[in-house]
């Protein structure tokens, strides 16, 4: 028969095992550490607007994920959001020309951001630049937009009514 001090110490060293599989799982899912960065290469692309963007936001290509953003940063000259990308390693061969485009999952998901592979025969190497971008459409923008887009017309045609009255 075992001891009552050896099933107590195989309890304790179990329960301390899955308190730090929870652990290591939680980190994992939150995307809160970086003991877990895959192998890749970092491309750089710089935007108007990021909205609400975020670090380690999926990128990706076709709606498959092939990696995430790591660095979110202001260009002291040109006043434009410096985007670094890192692409898995297992994703080669991407165009140099390709687009790249901030979209948002859903209605009012999180934003992402989706490459458009072009034609090119060069493809994208550590350190490069994407040059076609395009920045997140903001949804209190466009409101914003149309609302003025409907006062406007209002006006104009308050203002054609009243012309006429006056003949």
């Amino acid at each position: 028969m075992l001891s009552q001090r050896f099933v107590e110490t195989c309890v304790g060293l179990f329960l301390i095992a899955a308190i730090a599989a929870l652990l290591v799982l939680a980190f994992k899912v939150s995307g809160l550490t970086s003991f877990f960065t895959r192998e890749g290469y970092n491309v750089t692309a710089q935007f108007d607007d990021i909205g609400q963007l975020k670090l380690r936001a999926a990128i990706k290509i076709g709606g498959v994920r092939v990696g995430e953003v790591s660095d979110i940063r202001l260009d002291p000259t040109s006043y434009r959001a410096v985007v670094t990308l890192h692409i898995n390693s297992d994703v080669k061969d991407i165009p140099d020309d390709s687009s790249v485009a901030i979209l948002t999952a859903g209605l009012l998901g999180d934003n992402y951001i989706e490459i458009t592979p072009m034609y090119s025969s060069t493809f994208l190497k550590d350190g490069s630049q994407i040059n076609d971008t395009k920045s997140a459409m903001i949804l209190e923008k466009l409101i914003g937009q149309f609302m003025f887009k409907l006062g406007n017309d209002s006006n104009a045609s308050n203002k054609a009514t009243t012309k006429e009255t006056t003949k």
